[in-house]
């Protein structure tokens, strides 16, 4: 049970939620997540990453999208209000290290989780260079926030109503074409974007990584729902990521598995396991 303490509205469809949960908040890393159930009896059991957390508060904050049926009960409820399922931090924290200079490039939603990654690599000693992308200037979120750690941020949309009219792969493209080329790029954000995110770098030999965030039921490995390709192997993104060599991942097939449940996005059974 977790109680609700701060609810905001950030954009269309993206919600900002504090939580109570002070074993959470002492225990999280940067990259881990949660998983949280609204609906007990019947449910579904989503993933989302812990974009903050503040130990004295004992709180953990978590910023969402309205895509399907769960997302939808959560816009619902309320400061006050509790979860009854929430269950993290789970999956592998982040690799910090100071490598020098670092690109993080967050698209959409994807720099919520993005920010306490940037943090503790700022806090490693690199020089951040974080790319943020949106639509338009309306569905840009944590821009404040991403500008209090960054070293260079560049904000980029698709209709140019902020910041450069281009994808996040142009200026990724120009930093990796500098002299003294990154060290490291970690990219989160919709399948689609990582995918062209790898492919710009791979040329440069610049390691990069990816955050995938797949379907999910419990968290241990054990539905399968949340496999991917990477490398030869299978993996499990709840238990051996949610980060992996972006090089590797097979994002077709990741795509391919998650266009397989959009049917069922917006029921409030899971049908994952036929139940």
């Amino acid at each position: 049970m977790s109680k609700i303490i701060q609810k905001k509205q950030l954009s269309e469809a993206v919600y900002l939620m504090k939580l109570e949960a002070p074993l959470i908040a002492e225990e999280r890393k940067a990259g881990q997540f949660i998983i949280l159930q609204i609906d007990q009896e019947n449910g579904e059991r989503i993933p989302l990453t812990i974009a903050d957390a503040d130990t004295t508060e004992g709180s953990i904050t978590i910023i969402f999208q309205v895509v399907g049926a769960t997302t939808e009960l959560l816009k619902d409820l309320n400061e006050g209000d509790d979860i009854p399922v929430l269950v993290g931090p789970l999956g592998n924290p982040t690799h910090i290290e100071n490598y020098g200079t670092v690109v993080c490039v967050g698209g959409g939603i994807g720099v919520a989780p993005m920010h306490p990654i940037a943090q503790a690599l700022k806090e490693a000693g690199n020089h951040v260079i974080i790319i943020m992308g949106a639509r338009n200037k309306d569905l840009m979120i944590m821009e404040d926030e991403m500008k209090k750690i960054a070293d260079e941020l560049i904000i980029c949309t698709d209709d140019g109503s902020y910041g450069r009219k281009d994808l996040v792969t142009a200026p990724l493209k120009e930093i990796c074409e500098r002299t003294e080329k990154p060290k490291y790029v970690i990219a989160i954000g919709p399948p689609i974007m990582m995918k062209f995110c790898a492919e710009t770098t791979r040329p440069y030999g610049v390691h990069t990584e990816v955050s995938l965030n797949t379907i999910m039921v419990d968290g241990t490995g054990m539905c399968g729902g949340c496999r991917v390709n990477v490398g030869n192997e299978v993996k499990f993104v709840c238990v051996h990521g949610p980060e992996f060599d972006a090089h590797l991942v097979d994002f077709d097939n990741m795509i391919a598995r998650l266009n397989s449940f959009k049917d069922i996005e917006h029921e409030h059974t899971c049908r994952l396991h036929g139940h």
